[in-house]
C-alpha cells in the first residue's frame, strides 16, 4: 500500500473539527442510538438491512397502486429497487464494525423517522406523479448510479481490507485523490434519485442527508486521520469529497510523472 513518509500537523498534533460538525454528529448519534434508553436489541445493521430489503417491494406496490407500470417506472424500480441488494452483499461480505452497534427502540424510531424512512418519499412522488423522464436524463441516470454504485463498493472493500492489515491514513486506490469516496458514492446513489423524481421534495431529503449527515462525518473523519503521518501532504493531494485533480487533469500528470 501506497504510504507517505512527512508528518501529520506540525507536533502531531491533530485537526479540531468545527464545532457545529461535532454538535450536528453527537445530536444525531443520541437520536439515532441512545433515544429513550432502555433495552438495546437492535443492531444498526439490522435496522438499515431491513429497508434495504423492503425497499424494491414498496416501490413495486407504489406501481401497483397507482397503475404506473411506465418503462420508467421499471427502471426506477431496477435502481433503487437493486441499491438495497447491493448494499446487502457488501454488508454480509465486509461489514463496517460501525453498524454492529446496538440501538434502542427509541433510535431505530428516530431513525426512521427523521431519515431512512423520507427516503421512499423519492420513488412516492416519482410513481404517483407518473414522471416520465427524457432518455438522455434516463441514460445518465443510470450511469451515474452505477458508477456510485461501484464507487461506495470499491471505497469501503477497500477501507476495510487495509485496517484489517494496518493502521494509517490509506492514500492510495479509490482513495487517492478523495478523502470520502464511499460518501461520494452514496450522493451519486441518491442524487440519481432526486434528478429522476424533480421535486423540491426530493431534493430536500437527499441534501438533509448530505450536508446534515455525510458533511459532519467527513470533517470529523478528517479531523481524526489528521494525526497520521503523511496527513498534510495527503490533504493538499485530496478534496474532502470531490477528486478535484481527477477533474483538472492533474491525476493523469501524477501518473506519468510516476512512472
Amino acid at each position: 500500500m501506497n504510504t507517505l513518509a512527512n508528518s501529520a500537523l506540525p507536533g502531531g498534533k491533530r485537526a479540531s473539527a468545527p464545532g457545529w460538525a461535532v454538535a450536528m454528529n453527537r445530536w444525531l448519534r443520541y437520536l439515532t442510538e441512545d433515544l429513550g434508553g432502555g433495552p438495546r436489541v437492535i443492531r444498526i445493521a439490522q435496522m438499515i438491512n431491513f429497508h434495504k430489503v423492503i425497499t424494491i417491494f414498496l416501490i413495486y406496490a407504489m406501481m401497483v397502486y397507482f397503475n404506473n407500470y411506465s418503462t420508467a417506472a421499471w427502471i426506477y424500480l431496477a435502481l433503487q429497487g437493486t441499491y438495497g441488494y447491493c448494499w446487502l452483499i457488501k454488508d454480509f461480505s465486509f461489514r463496517d464494525v460501525y453498524f454492529d452497534k446496538r440501538v434502542t427502540f427509541g433510535g431505530v424510531l428516530a431513525t426512521y423517522a427523521g431519515l431512512v424512512g423520507w427516503y421512499w418519499l423519492l420513488p412516492y412522488l416519482f410513481i404517483s406523479g407518473n414522471v416520465q423522464p427524457s432518455n438522455e436524463m434516463l441514460w445518465f441516470c443510470v450511469s451515474l448510479h452505477t458508477l456510485g454504485c461501484v464507487l461506495m463498493v470499491a471505497a469501503d472493500l477497500q477501507k476495510n481490507i487495509v485496517l484489517r492489515l494496518r493502521k494509517g491514513l490509506i492514500t492510495d486506490g479509490v482513495f487517492t485523490y478523495s478523502r470520502n469516496p464511499n460518501y461520494l458514492g452514496e450522493i451519486m446513489i441518491y442524487g440519481t434519485y432526486a434528478l429522476l423524481v424533480g421535486h423540491w421534495a426530493g431534493w430536500a431529503v437527499v441534501l438533509w442527508c448530505w450536508f446534515g449527515v455525510f458533511l459532519p462525518r467527513m470533517l470529523l473523519k478528517d479531523a481524526s486521520i489528521s494525526r497520521h503521518s503523511g496527513w498534510s501532504e495527503y490533504k493538499k493531494r485530496s478534496g474532502l469529497l470531490m477528486p478535484w485533480r481527477v477533474f483538472n487533469g492533474r491525476a493523469v500528470f501524477d501518473r506519468v510523472s510516476s512512472r
